[in-house]
């Protein structure tokens, strides 16, 4: 099979990176939930190998992302793995043999998901972070803020979405807060990105 190819991870990869890497200098570990093609994976990993960069995604996604990941044959990207956020357990968390992470990276997932599954997200990545002291969540893509669509090209690619998903679009980022300080994140940074989009960052909750 040919690799996959999204041309939005050439056109965003290197304005997420500018903030990453500061970001992530005193991390070891990132899981990657919804590494898509593993272009990001490839990019991120390649700039910063201080760090193992683990891709995730659903089964139908992962033979693409391995195409990427063996072509690149970086030291610090090891074998995908599946990962459905909806699942009870991820086979990534505390006591699944896999070392703990400090950091995990999404992009481009929160709107594609239901909202269910987005409450699962942050239910799993609450697990995954509920023993690392300075962990940190870190996800890119468009959000609306206070029930408003932040731009015209927002509020039609929301309706696009919707048409083709009625369980997914844009969501809002008050919504979201309130699932991560469900699990003890804390909102550290809301970045204004390229294209409408932002990169949001939490933290765990210095308080909890």
């Amino acid at each position: 099979m040919d690799k996959p190819y999204a041309p939005a991870c050439d056109r965003n990869r290197e304005p997420i990176l500018a903030e990453l890497r500061g970001r992530l200098a005193g991390a070891r570990r990132v899981l990657e939930i919804g590494s898509g093609t593993g272009q990001h994976a490839v990019y991120f990993a390649a700039a910063m190998p201080w760090l193992t960069w683990q891709c995730t995604d659903r089964a139908e996604h992962v033979p693409g992302m391995r195409l990427w990941l063996e072509d690149a044959a970086l030291p610090n990207t090891p074998p995908p793995q599946v990962l459905d956020v909806t699942s009870v357990s991820w086979p990534v968390e505390p006591g699944s043999g896999v070392r703990p992470f400090d950091a995990v990276f999404s992009a481009n997932t929160l709107h594609i998901m239901s909202w269910t599954a987005v409450e699962a997200f942050f239910n799993g990545v609450g697990r995954l972070l509920a023993h690392v002291g300075h962990g940190q969540l870190m996800v890119y893509g468009p959000f609306n803020h206070a029930g408003q669509y932040t731009s015209d090209s927002n509020r039609d690619f929301d309706a696009w979405l919707r048409a083709r998903d009625p369980l997914s679009g844009i969501r809002d980022a008050e919504a979201v807060d309130a699932l991560a300080h469900g699990v003890d994140l804390a909102l550290q940074a809301d970045v204004p990105m390229p294209a409408n989009n932002r990169l949001r960052v939490w933290t765990r909750n210095p308080a909890a």
